[in-house]
């Protein structure tokens, strides 16, 4: 369907026009050169545990540390993101990944550096990330009209995604080139431009709104929102997508890549080459995948879309799983790039365009649990099925599960009766 079928007749949306305007293009570099500083932070620093401590239990607690608050406290932080100012907490969130990083610095600078010190640190990197989630959505909603919104996720996520691309390689140049003191402390002003442009924007996350929800809620309250949307199939089932495939592939691709860059590095190859490049392929896929969407429009803000879209990711890891061809690996990861970022911006723009008024913080905070905090279990998932049968096995299980989960969610969504109360998305 078109732009102008949508609208009912009536002209779309230039294509990125969000970032023809200086009121949110800004924004949405800032959000990318702030996620490039997360991913620096992690290349440096587990560079540094490793070598300070070897222990592959601090490994599996940099993984916990990262996705268990997105799990636990999501909702929670769609509740603040309710009834405060949203520029206050990106701004709190990034001060404390400064914060974070100067500790790192400090730390590295006086070599005092101690096992429980480094465990403090990343879980307050991890509370840090869960608290700009739903606080930076909210901001979207702000910038944008409704018309306009899956336009202004998709570009969101695909500067994040830019940041995820670029961050181990500027990451990795500041290792080698400043060592890990000087890159970790440099890396701070990655989250200064954000940080200086909220303290200019008008926008607070509640101008279309009306204002911040003046009650309090507590943390046990706030996980009821799932009983005030359970009628709306659309929302259910994006957070349904959103879980299952972060159970089932996740960061499963990325934690055992290192294992296909072996398998798929011929004799007398360079396995760390290899590596490189199939991680650069799903990172260049997700970028290329939100540019393309947003030029061609070709994908509109619907379940179908978002199914549609998971499958393919599903499907595409698969076939990565099955070849033993690099070059068929490297499209295969493509489109897994491309498919992931389809999916994942298409469920937000319908959670936002669905989700009621005064709980939408809540509601994008249950998104943010059931997809980034669910990647909390994509280590287990990879951990006992790699045991049982091999790594690349249990990609293909991955898959398989997505691809059929997937489509059994798009008939539960497609197949229900429309929700009369739910917004009519644009």
């Amino acid at each position: 369907m078109s732009g102008d079928e949508m609208s009912g007749g009536r002209p779309g949306p230039r294509r990125f026009s969000v970032l023809r305007s200086w009121s949110t293009a800004p924004y949405l570099v800032g959000s990318g050169l702030a996620m490039m500083g997360d991913n620096i932070e992690h290349v440096i620093t587990y560079w540094v545990l490793w070598q300070k401590f070897e222990s592959p239990a601090l490994v599996g607690f940099q993984l916990i540390s990262h996705w268990l608050p997105f799990l636990l406290l999501s909702v929670y932080a769609g509740s603040l993101a309710e009834r405060f100012d949203c520029r206050r907490l990106i701004q709190i969130g990034q001060g404390l990944f400064m914060l974070v990083s100067l500790c790192w610095g400090i730390l590295f600078l006086t070599d005092s550096l101690q096992l429980w010190q480094a465990c403090v640190l990343l879980v307050i990197h991890g509370l840090a990330g869960c608290l700009w989630g739903p606080a930076e959505q909210m901001m979207l909603h702000d910038f944008v009209d409704r018309e306009e919104l899956p336009s202004a996720v998709r570009l969101n996520a695909t500067f994040r995604s830019l940041g995820i691309l670029f961050g181990p390689v500027v990451g990795s140049a500041l290792l080698l080139g400043l060592g890990p003191t000087w890159g970790i402390f440099v890396n701070i002003v990655f989250y200064l431009p954000l940080t200086i442009f909220l303290i200019r924007t008008p926008y607070t996350g509640h101008l279309r709104s009306g204002g911040v929800r003046t009650a309090r809620t507590t943390l046990i309250q706030s996980l009821k929102v799932l009983a005030e949307v359970r009628h709306n199939r659309a929302i259910i089932g994006m957070l349904l997508l959103a879980a299952i495939a972060s159970i089932t592939i996740g960061a499963v691709l990325q934690t055992s890549m290192p294992v296909f860059g072996g398998l798929l590095t011929g004799p007398g190859g360079d396995s760390d080459f290899t590596y490189g490049v199939l991680l650069f392929a799903m990172g260049a896929g997700g970028v290329l995948g939100g540019f393309l969407l947003e030029a061609t429009g070709w994908v509109p803000p619907t379940p179908a879309a978002a199914t549609i879209a998971a499958s393919g990711l599903g499907a595409s890891s698969i076939v990565f799983a099955f070849t033993s061809h690099l070059w068929l690996a490297v499209v295969m990861l493509l489109l897994a790039g491309v498919s992931k970022i389809t999916a994942e911006s298409t469920e937000m723009a319908i959670i936002q365009l669905q989700a009621p008024t005064h709980i939408r913080g809540r509601v994008i905070g249950s998104y943010a649990t059931f997809g980034p905090g669910m990647q909390t279990f994509s280590g287990v998932t990879v951990g006992v099925l790699g045991t049982i049968a091999t790594i690349p096995q249990a990609v293909i299980i991955g898959g398989t599960i997505l691809v059929i989960g997937a489509a059994a969610i798009g008939a539960y969504v497609l197949t229900g009766r429309p929700n009369p109360h739910a917004p009519i998305t644009t």
